[in-house]
């Protein structure tokens, strides 16, 4: 097999779907798994035509993930865009997928990636932001995992630790745009609570349903973003939050904390604040100094030293934040906002528009531009 000539036929394999009406990034998945294809029956007999016996086989792959995505739309078309209270229906072949393709062979980060692409619908570049790193590297990670589980038997199904993680990200990705894909991954999620009685299933379905419960008071009439202090409390959800409260009580009472029963009691407290003014700041800093514990994460710490800029004064955040990496994203909004408190406008102007320039989303890039141009306007007048 001619592994030279396979890599200079890609560009051009990747270029003729396109033509046919492929986006780029599921033209690119479709020549992945022609590749894989080529390397696994080339060497007994190559093709007279390699180009050609790529661009069908391409062809043909990006087609099935075509129809595999039409198929999941129309699952996801029968779900009503608010989910409603009490338990799911039973167990579908959806969250079975889930589990098998986070098959035991794979690393939990490689079955998440995997899951999210061929299950979730999520495309490479949403799941590259989600894990915060480049698209290409995702992309890599992704064919890595194909490769990996192109011979194996699916008859061992993964963990659900690793099936809590997709559902948390496909979650992620709908409550920041895509409603379907939010109201799917709280059906997914009842469903998986009932099946396992896991606490930190319990703990991830109360989490989704208290964020959201806010969804509808997080952007305005314009679409523009709305933050957490300044949303009208009155639009929230009561039944759903009631709902997610509940479900928490009971996951805590088991006395088997896990990161997502923490992040869920965060979203209660939130949600027990009749006014932005009356959160427990106080008990938001604890909860977080448990996820810290619990996982480590900079993006952890990063809303923590928000929280405790809230609880203990603008300054104790800011020397919260400095502890860690300015790279980190959303790092410089939070920096902005500190400043902000602190009474130092002219350097929260200038990170607030710093910000905007590397914001993940535009609604987010547009509220960044907004919080600049106030202030600004504030320091001329």
């Amino acid at each position: 097999m001619n592994e030279s000539l396979l890599r200079d036929l890609v560009p051009e394999v990747i270029g003729v779907l396109v033509r046919r009406g492929a986006d780029f990034a599921a033209a690119e998945d479709a020549v992945q798994e022609a590749l894989l294809e080529a390397v696994r029956g080339w060497p007994d007999a190559e093709p007279r035509d390699p180009m050609g016996w790529l661009v069908t086989v391409a062809w043909r792959k990006f087609l099935d993930a075509v129809r595999a995505d039409t198929s999941r739309r129309r699952r996801e078309e029968r779900v009503e865009a608010e989910p409603v209270p009490g338990p799911g229906e039973g167990v579908d072949d959806t969250l079975q997928l889930y589990f098998l393709c986070a098959h035991p062979s794979l690393t939990p980060a490689s079955a998440v990636a995997l899951t999210l692409r061929a299950v979730g619908g999520l495309t490479t570049r949403q799941i590259a932001r989600a894990y915060l790193v480049p698209e290409a590297t995702m992309a890599q990670r992704i064919s890595r995992a194909k490769r990996t589980v192109s011979g194996v038997r699916f008859d061992r199904p993964g963990d659900v630790a690793t099936v809590l993680r997709v559902l948390y990200l496909v979650f992620n990705e709908g409550y920041s745009g895509d409603v379907d894909l939010a109201a799917e991954a709280i059906r997914l999620a009842r469903q998986l609570a009932a099946r396992t009685h896991h606490e930190e299933a319990a703990g991830l379905l109360a989490l989704m349903l208290l964020h959201h419960a806010r969804r509808a008071a997080r952007t305005g009439p314009d679409g523009s973003l709305v933050p957490l202090a300044e949303q009208d409390r009155g639009r929230w959800d009561t039944s759903l939050i009631a709902e997610g409260v509940d479900i928490l009580q009971a996951a805590l009472a088991r006395d088997r904390l896990g990161e997502f029963q923490a992040q869920a009691a965060i979203a209660a407290l939130h949600a027990d604040a009749r006014a932005a003014e009356e959160t427990d700041w106080v008990q938001i800093v604890e909860w977080y100094d448990e996820l810290v514990r619990l996982t480590d994460s900079p993006v952890v710490r990063l809303n923590r030293a928000v929280a405790v800029g809230e609880a203990d004064g603008p300054r104790a955040g800011l020397a919260a934040l400095a502890e860690l990496d300015p790279a980190l994203p959303r790092h410089t909004a939070v920096a902005a906002y500190l400043h902000e408190r602190d009474g130092d406008p002219v350097t929260a102007a200038r990170l607030y528009a710093e910000a905007a320039r590397s914001a993940p989303t535009l609604p987010e890039r547009d509220h960044l531009t907004r919080q600049a141009a106030r202030l600004n306007t504030r320091l001329r007048g």
